[in-house]
């Protein structure tokens, strides 16, 4: 099973404490970790997390400053751990607008969780959909004009192949914080027939509790993928 979580609400959480924005993102990075542990025993195998998104760069500078700061702490510090837990970590989107120091470490963290199996969580930086599908474009064009790809070869599947998430399956649910009702940008080539879930819970309240909640509400629909 493929979960992908829109983690919103950090800011609002922040300003519900009386503490400035960065405190609510501090958070929101810390409840990562409980929601990580409990996917093995929920059958989740992957989970893809939208953690900054293309249109976040429009933040105010300080902000985002704080966001790449705190990133590369995390994945430098939690690299290790995740490796003992089983813990594969992807990175989608392009990671070459940030720092070297974050690439690098980027590239680290995926390169020593490579061969865990237990479960796979995708972190989305400075991802987003339609970019994605704008870079797979770009490519396949590429490829086309070099003749290693013929159009008559382009499919839906053959187009999966050049997208951030071709080492994952389509998600099965989305479940969005904070009470808004968007997708905004997110895995929405691949979400076609994804179910979703929205609750208001800010996402540095959202327990594993309400995470088992929505997961016990998804196997209770009934999919059709367009069938009767």
């Amino acid at each position: 099973m493929h979960i992908g979580i829109i983690m919103d609400g950090n800011g609002r959480w922040a300003k519900k404490h009386g503490r400035p924005r960065i405190f609510g993102h501090k958070a929101g990075a810390d409840r990562i970790d409980e929601i990580v542990r409990v996917c093995p025993d929920l059958g989740v195998k992957y989970l893809s997390l939208y953690a900054f998104s293309t249109e976040n760069w429009n933040r105010p500078e300080k902000e985002v400053h704080f966001l790449i700061k705190l990133f590369a702490e995390k994945i430098k510090n939690k690299t290790a751990g995740m490796k003992k837990e089983g813990v594969r970590v992807l990175f989608l989107g392009d990671r070459t607008a940030f720092p070297k120091t974050l690439q690098d470490l980027i590239a680290r963290c995926e390169s020593e969780t490579a061969s865990c199996r237990k479960v796979t969580v995708a972190l989305c930086l400075n991802y987003g959909s339609r970019d994605e599908i704008v870079r797979a474009a770009r490519k396949i064009s590429e490829d086309v004009s070099v003749g290693k790809l013929k159009t008559s070869q382009i499919t839906e599947d053959l187009f999966s192949e050049y997208l951030d998430t071709r080492e994952l399956p389509p998600p099965d649910l989305i479940i969005r914080t904070s009470g808004e009702l968007r997708l905004s940008n997110f895995l929405l080539f691949q979400s076609a027939y994804a179910e979703l879930h929205f609750t208001q819970t800010l996402w540095p309240d959202f327990s594993f509790r309400e995470f088992t909640s929505a997961l016990a509400a998804f196997k209770e629909r009934k999919r059709r993928f367009g069938d009767v």
